[in-house]
């Protein structure tokens, strides 16, 4: 586990330079949406999704630029979900990560112009030529990120997770549902943007979505289980919200033993995916104990 910590975290550094080099910088009447946007997506973080797309493209030998330039669209697509996710209007967070919510920090107004900034700045990134040299490829990119993060996917899955709480006898399918819109489709990019800047076979590709799509409701069972039984100082942000707020999780459907086991039969499943590529994909794999291990 120490070497792949050690690889999780060179990673995320690759893409904190890569980000900081993309975004703009506070200058002009302007400056206090940049630097809210800077806030938000230069700050700590596990850069997991980015990491994700790098381990992916390093198993299929794809280009390292364009793996590196979709792992930090990827990152602004994140950050902006996170900037809008602790909104008032929305879960209504104050602490993020250890540190103030971008609304706190600045004030509600910029924060939600700083999330719409970091989610067009993420299109961009993706239709530069430097992503790839094919436009077919970059178009395909941009439309399938589109997807992964709109009414089909994060958003859609948000859409669910505010209305849920309405449900008298709510079911394990509409969890999972919500669960693979809200975290697991923008996991499941990952697979998909490696795939499609390395030209991958339909069997590579078919064996690392399996991969993802387990991984993701990996991630999100154990933010569950965080919620439930965490430590606001260790997870770095309120705990305990899901069940004050009547939310529908997988922990408050199956329990935390069942949700627990859940997740490591997904774990196991994950990895079975990976099969196909032998030891090149070890880092994948640790990755895996890594989500199922996480305390933050």
């Amino acid at each position: 586990m120490t070497r792949f910590l050690t690889a999780l975290e060179e990673t995320a550094d690759r893409v904190t330079v890569a980000l900081d080099a993309l975004l703009p910088r506070p200058d002009g009447p302007e400056m206090r949406l940049a630097s809210a946007m800077r806030y938000a997506a230069l700050g700590p973080g596990k850069r997991i999704r980015p990491f994700l797309i790098m381990g992916c493209g390093e198993v299929l030998g794809a280009d390292e630029r364009g793996l590196l330039r979709t792992a930090c669209a990827i990152e602004c697509i994140h950050a902006y979900s996170l900037i809008h996710d602790d909104l008032p209007c929305m879960d209504d967070d104050e602490m993020r990560r250890g540190r103030p919510t971008v609304h706190i920090a600045y004030d509600e107004a910029t924060a939600v112009l700083a999330g719409d900034a970091l989610q067009t700045a993420a299109f961009e990134i993706l239709a530069h030529k430097d992503t790839h040299q094919s436009g077919s490829a970059r178009a395909d990119l941009v439309a399938r990120l589109a997807h992964a993060s709109g009414a089909r996917g994060m958003v859609g899955g948000q859409m669910i997770d505010m209305t849920m709480g309405d449900q008298s006898d709510p079911d394990i399918g509409i969890v999972t549902r919500m669960q693979r819109m809200k975290t697991g489709a923008l996991v499941a990019f990952c697979a998909e943007a490696a795939c499609i800047l390395a030209e991958a076979s339909d069997e590579k590709r078919s064996a690392l979505e399996g991969f993802v799509h387990d991984l993701g409701l990996i991630y999100q069972i154990i933010d569950d289980l965080l919620d439930a039984e965490g430590e606001a100082q260790t997870v770095g942000k309120a705990v305990g919200k899901d069940h004050g707020q009547g939310k529908v999780t997988f922990v408050s459907i199956l329990g935390v033993e069942a949700a627990r086991e859940r997740a490591k039969r997904l774990g196991d499943q994950a990895k079975a995916h990976l099969n196909l590529f032998g030891p090149r994909a070890d880092q994948l794999r640790e990755c895996v104990d890594f989500v199922l291990q996480r305390r933050s």
